[in-house]
């Protein structure tokens, strides 16, 4: 295979990729501000559970729409390997959203507006989740790509 074509192909699963990150994002955001603004739980946890509900949807959208061709191994060997990405991208997105929370929600206050129509906590929740959502999403891409999709030319 020559290297522009191999390179459109990956470019082409990436920006799949980023599509299928993109729904899990809104399902991550969905949630989060749902558990929170509701005082159903506390901003970490919600973060938790948030991205659970995204990885779920983004191994059934990878699986069937970035990687159709990915059928070499069982589901049960690409899910699990799947989970153990996205655990490992949770354990590096957990300890820098509650770094990241105790900051901006520190600086938020004096940076907006006295009026802002949108409370200073609810734009750090985002501003946050926003931010460890793009580092997850890097690893996550280029971990899956090399072993758990490993099978796919």
């Amino acid at each position: 295979m020559k290297f522009s074509n191999f390179q459109n192909k990956e470019t082409g699963r990436f920006l799949r990729f980023a599509v299928v990150g993109s729904i899990g994002a809104v399902i991550d955001f969905g949630i989060l501000n749902l558990l929170t603004n509701n005082g159903i739980l506390p901003v970490v946890w919600a973060s938790v559970v948030s991205f659970t509900c995204a990885v779920l949807s983004n191994f059934i959208w990878n699986r069937y729409w970035t990687y159709p061709d990915s059928r070499s191994k069982a589901i049960s060997k690409q899910i699990m390997q799947f989970v153990v990405v996205s655990v490992i991208g949770l354990a590096i997105r957990t300890p820098l959203f509650a770094w990241l929370e105790g900051l901006f929600t520190r600086l938020a206050p004096g940076i907006l507006p006295k009026n802002f129509i949108i409370s200073p906590s609810v734009v750090s929740h985002n501003l946050d989740l926003a931010i460890v959502i793009v580092v997850v999403m890097v690893w996550n891409f280029f971990v899956n790509r090399y072993w758990t999709y490993n099978d796919v030319s």
